[in-house]
């Protein structure tokens, strides 16, 4: 008796620790696993796996007429779906897994070594994970098709088991085959209501699932194969049923109801004609259109956020598309052209990658924040993202450019960080100017203060909000839409209550940090260590620069001693003199040692003419194994 159940056309159910399902191409043989359609159908045909299991389903392959696999796809990260991938990595099968889950796999001992384990507040299953990494051959592409062993595979971003689920969809005949993980367990059932519970007294993962089964529901499968539970024949049926459901329960956990269809169905609100906000994201989303059909982003972090999980890392956070086919379907939309980003902050740019590769969209960052992004874990911020996300375009500060209709100036806005820029545009007659996060908008003079949101490790300044409050007397827009209040109307109460606030910050400053012969940055940066975080192969050749800031009001010497760890070389002091309030950067050169090692630290020790700073700034450096064949991670092409 075979093992297997053919639930589709070509479609075998292996039942193990999860629904394992083996897809084969109309012929039997092997192809090799490949992300693009050059070398697609160098062979008669092959086979993939969604989901593995324990891996026992290598020892029934022959009853299929199959040697191997030419790739596994993981739904999630799940220790039930996966926990049998050292057998793939040993058979030589390409292991492709959900881009936000990507480090569950590869570097899951990080997960391990880092998870909180006392007073723990982090109710996502993260622990549900496998034991030891796995290596990847890549991730899926989401939103788009490509080919695995001869087999076309459209992944669908479906947070709710877990924020990085995804579902696969595969057309065998007339029928779309949905294999959809842990989505769905039957018609309006789940496999686990816990899975979903993804911080302490929230309800982001069972408003995640609405939103996923009413947008899976939009690709039209005929039948869904769930990782736990029967074949669905009619998966319209059951997701709809399921998103009812479970859209009850997150009413039941609430103090208003929350019409989630209405959410998705109508995530935009007019501003202007022309300028709408997306009140489903994180952060806000401004989208400006263009009579032509285009349109352009100011920022776009997550989109159709239902609230902020436990935890940090990038399993714990989903960009997606969620809002675009309302954009596209209500207002015209036919290409998102340009997305601005006013700051670095993952909130307001985690989705600017997935945005270009899927759209083509072109980034357009001002000039002070591109190196920033374009080279995140170099400097010590915090909020940044975890891939550099480089420039298409950067824009000059204080200079116009054009697109479509609209012409935009892009100034420079520290305050909330040193590297933000606001971005000046006029639309339907009204001149508007979008601030980032640098204050609330809520403010009104002799009634009620405005928040200057200021974080000193964003690098805050004294007189940054001085300066903010001049452009915006210089700038004088009829509104202002900030990245997570209401926009407002500009006039010269606003613009007052904002110079008041700002010369009163200034001077707060002023009164409580050291004076006397001595100006220390409001930040506390007086000496920094360049690039903060590395992930570099064991005895790699490193550059670092010390940044130091002369706090005096007289030249002095600065001397730096960069202090490395064990094993690796330790460079000479330098040194070099300071003009007052002068920042000086001095370089070094080290040697990393052999060993494989995490989290190795650096510091250096400063002094500053007879001020003797010690070891005033630090820097962390991972130490792996020299690059080889599967040591990087890339997202598999798409078909063209």
């Amino acid at each position: 008796m075979s093992a297997f159940t053919e639930v589709a056309p070509g479609v075998h159910r292996f039942a193990d620790t999860c629904n394992v399902y083996v897809i084969m191409t109309e012929a039997s043989g092997s192809t090799e696993a490949s992300g693009s359609d050059d070398d697609a159908d160098t062979a008669p045909g092959g086979a993939i796996a969604i989901d593995f299991g324990s891996g026992d389903v290598l020892d029934h392959l022959h009853e299929l007429g199959l040697d191997t696999l030419d790739a596994v796809l993981m739904t999630h990260h799940h220790r039930d779906q996966g926990q049998g991938l050292p057998r793939a990595v040993a058979a030589g099968i390409p292991i492709f897994v959900p881009p936000v889950e990507q480090d569950l796999f590869a570097r899951v001992d990080e997960m391990w070594s880092a998870r909180a384990l006392y007073n723990d507040y982090n109710l996502r299953q993260d622990r549900f994970s496998l034991l030891d990494p796995v290596p990847i051959a890549g991730t899926v592409p989401e939103y788009r098709t490509a080919r695995f062993g001869g087999i076309d595979v459209r992944t669908l971003p479906t947070p709710g088991h877990t924020m990085g689920s995804v579902s696969y969809l595969v057309d065998r005949g007339d029928t779309r085959v949905a294999f959809t993980g842990d989505l769905i367990y039957a018609p309006g059932k789940v496999w686990s209501l816990a899975a979903t519970q993804w911080s302490y007294t929230e309800n982001e993962g069972p408003a995640m699932t609405v939103l996923s089964s009413l947008l899976l529901q939009e690709e039209e499968p005929g039948i869904l194969l769930p990782s736990h539970g029967e074949p669905m024949p009619d998966g319209m049926a059951a997701l709809d049923r399921l998103a009812t459901r479970m859209g009850e329960y997150v009413d039941s956990r609430r103090t208003n109801p929350w019409d989630l269809r209405d959410w998705l169905e109508r995530p935009f609100v007019r501003l202007t004609d022309h300028l709408l906000l997306n009140r489903t994201a994180n952060s806000c989303v401004y989208v400006l259109l263009s009579d032509s059909g285009a349109a352009l982003f100011i920022d776009y972090g997550y989109d159709m956020s239902t609230g902020w999980p436990a935890g940090t890392d990038r399993a714990a956070r989903r960009p997606w598309l969620a809002s675009l086919p309302a954009l596209k379907r209500d207002f015209g939309v036919t290409s998102v052209e340009v997305v601005l980003g006013t700051h670095y902050h993952d909130d307001h740019i985690a989705g600017l990658n997935l945005l270009r590769d899927v759209e083509g969209t072109q980034v357009w960052l001002p000039e002070n924040v591109a190196p920033i992004m374009a080279d995140p874990m170099r400097t010590d911020l915090p909020c940044q993202w975890f891939e550099p996300i480089p420039a298409d375009r950067v824009l000059p500060l204080g200079e116009t450019v054009r697109w479509r209709e609209y012409e935009f100036v892009t100034h420079e806005l520290p305050g909330h960080t040193l590297y933000a820029a606001a971005f000046e545009f006029e639309v339907d007659g009204v001149r508007v100017l979008a601030t980032g996060d640098q204050q609330t908008a809520e403010g009104r003079l002799g009634v009620q203060r405005e928040i200057l949101n200021y974080q000193y490790r964003n690098r805050f300044r004294r007189d940054d909000f001085i300066q903010s409050a001049a452009l915006y007397r210089k700038v004088a827009p009829g509104l202002m839409i900030t990245g997570h209040w209401q926009g407002r109307e500009v006039d010269e109460d606003y613009l007052q209550l904002l110079t008041e606030q700002g010369d009163e910050l200034a001077a707060i400053h002023d009164g409580l940090l050291p004076d006397g012969g001595m100006l220390p940055p409001a930040d506390g940066n007086v000496v920094l260590v360049e690039p903060f975080y590395q992930r570099v192969p064991a005895g790699a050749e490193l550059t670092y620069e010390v940044v130091v800031v002369n706090v005096f009001d007289e030249p002095r010497e600065v001397v730096a001693e960069l202090v490395t760890p064990p094993g690796w070389s330790r460079p000479e002091p330098s040194s070099v003199v300071a003009g007052a309030g002068e920042t000086v950067r001095l370089r070094f050169a080290v040697r990393a040692g052999e060993g494989v090692r995490k989290r190795q630290r650096l510091a250096a020790d400063v002094r500053v003419g007879g001020a003797r700073l010690g070891q005033a700034g630090d820097a962390v450096v991972d130490t792996v194994a020299p690059l080889g064949a599967g040591a990087t991670v890339d997202t598999v092409a798409p078909l063209g």
